[in-house]
């Protein structure tokens, strides 16, 4: 890798208070952003940066990632760049149902890397989307510490294909928590 990468998951939203599914566009540009409490996560995460200062910020367009992009670059004087590979996985027609849904997917996910049960996005668009990202960051930057704000499953994905795991297992760490950094490479 030329760069760092601090893989960021956005900080606690009004879908995830809600109990939500919001992984479309047609939902998530415009709505569903941070929650009160997500607001809190972030004003905490800032006070006490354990991380290197990021060189640049590259968040998905999503409003939810968006606020917590603007409050790092807040923070650090720094421009955003919207970039639309890093959205969150399409969960097809769970769209705007109950979160309980996850683990139905998640467990087609440990069988099939290419599954699209209820038209959700497999495995393996996520992890060529997301790679594809960081390979035109790789292609555009060298010796930067570049902030990526994204949504926990497609971060997830991406995580697990760059340690070379086989996509199912994806699910077999911790989950990331909303407002968490983890460093890549770590």
């Amino acid at each position: 890798m030329r760069n760092r990468y601090l893989l960021m998951r956005h900080g606690h939203s009004q879908a995830n208070a809600r109990g939500l599914i919001v992984s479309s566009p047609e939902r998530g540009l415009a709505g569903f952003g941070l929650s009160p409490e997500g607001g809190a996560q972030l004003e905490a995460l800032l006070a006490d940066w354990r991380w290197p200062v990021p060189t640049g910020i590259v968040h998905s367009d999503f409003r939810r990632t968006t606020e917590t992009a603007a409050r790092v670059a807040a923070r650090f004087g720094l421009a955003l760049a919207a970039e639309p590979g890093l959205r969150e996985r399409h969960f097809g027609e769970l769209e705007g149902q109950g979160d309980h849904h996850y683990p139905e997917v998640w467990a087609r996910d440990a069988e099939s890397a290419e599954h699209r049960a209820f038209g959700v996005e497999p495995l393996t668009a996520v992890a060529e989307r997301m790679g594809g990202v960081i390979a035109g960051l790789e292609a555009r930057h060298q010796g930067e510490t570049l902030l990526l704000v994204s949504h926990g499953d497609p971060l997830q994905i991406l995580l697990t294909a760059l340690v070379g795991r086989p996509l199912t297992r994806h699910r077999e760490g911790a989950p990331l928590a909303p407002a968490s950094i983890t460093p890549y490479p770590g």
